[in-house]
């Protein structure tokens, strides 16, 4: 994996901002201009527009993968 220096992390060989960078950027500047309502009802829209393209067998796939990754988390924390 290439270090996560400045170089590597914010320009390509051209110059110009990889999309890591921009991707952080637009993320800090919707940030600053936007507040936590915001983000609760992009939030909601997105849960909505979810539970439209998917089905139950969907969310119990999802859930049981979850479930799997916690209980092995906790092993770990416990060892």
């Amino acid at each position: 994996m290439a270090k996560n220096t400045k170089n590597n992390r914010s320009e390509n060989n051209n110059g110009n901002m990889t999309v890591e960078e921009a991707g952080r950027k637009g993320g800090e500047a919707t940030s600053s201009n936007h507040d936590r309502e915001f983000y609760e009802k992009i939030g909601q829209k997105g849960g909505e527009a979810t539970a439209a393209n998917h089905d139950r067998d969907f969310y119990e796939e999802i859930g049981s993968k979850g479930g799997k990754a916690r209980a092995r988390q906790r092993d770990n924390d416990n060892s």
